[in-house]
């Protein structure tokens, strides 16, 4: 449930002058989950894509689960349903080009333990069998039961190990709420330690891609406008989207979505089982 719903931090403070914590409230749950069952993780998503001049918006959609014992197989679904919006170009000049959808995402069914899916890879399965410590770039349970849960220390955390320009600390954030296995206490924690991040404001009522409603905690700095979307049910991820806002190099106009999602999370008995909505 969500208390509050707007918080803004646009500058970051003075030097010597402490930010406080925004009052942003978000209460977070976890569902009971048995050694012998799994998180369930569905993802709808319309990713950028390009091919050679061509920019082209395409559906994917994304089924895991994830066993609670870390010596199971974690197991994927990924599907193109052949919708596509064309962004620049059009699909008759990409395909006399060439253009193939097959060539766009790997699909079928794959395992992986520890959940290491290689793309890279021919058969795209797991390559190795060692359990990851994680980082916030591939974020594990491991590294999730290091991290504290006080916000101010996890806001340092965030700011302190992600000074990047192209993975900073809200994107470092995402990462790892996008896992949607970050436990609830966490969960909150990260939620407030986000909101302090410059140019972070909260807002309330924010429509993921399937039309449900969320909290959003919205970055709005630099190239790239994102909205960080919670269930309000139980404070888990639930999508996300980009949105340019300055022109890209290669044509696209500011107010261009370049990838929007929603995730819904469950529990299920078995591999393969897909619960109810």
């Amino acid at each position: 449930m969500v208390t509050t719903a707007h918080c803004e931090v646009t500058s970051p403070p003075p030097p010597g002058v402490e930010c406080p914590l925004p009052d942003l409230a978000i209460e977070a749950s976890d569902r009971p989950l048995r050694s012998d069952q799994y998180v369930f993780v569905e993802t709808h998503a319309w990713w950028m894509g390009t091919f050679g001049r061509h920019s082209h918006l395409t559906e994917h959609r994304l089924r895991q689960w994830v066993p609670a014992r870390a010596d199971r197989e974690w197991v994927l679904d990924r599907e193109l349903t052949g919708a596509q919006e064309w962004l620049l170009g059009s699909a008759e000049e990409a395909a006399d080009e060439g253009f193939d959808l097959r060539d766009v995402a790997p699909v079928g069914r794959f395992r992986a333990v520890h959940g290491r899916f290689n793309d890279s890879d021919e058969a795209f399965c797991g390559v190795s069998t060692d359990a990851p410590r994680g980082n916030w770039q591939a974020p594990t349970r491991e590294f999730f039961a290091r991290l504290p849960r006080d916000p101010a220390a996890l806001h340092e955390r965030l700011l302190g190990e992600n000074a990047g320009n192209w993975f900073g600390p809200f994107t470092a954030g995402v990462t790892v709420l996008r896992t949607c296995l970050v436990p609830a206490d966490l969960r909150s924690a990260l939620y407030l330690a986000m909101a302090r991040l410059p140019g972070v404001s909260a807002v309330e009522g924010v429509e993921n891609v399937d039309g449900r409603q969320c909290l959003a905690l919205v970055h709005d700095i630099g190239r790239t406008r994102t909205e960080l979307m919670i269930s309000p049910t139980d404070g888990q991820f639930a999508g996300e989207r980009d949105t340019l806002r300055i022109d890209s190099r290669c044509g696209l106009p500011a107010g261009t979505v370049i990838s929007s999602t929603a995730v819904r999370t469950a529990v299920a008995d078995t591999e393969g089982h897909i619960p109810l909505p």
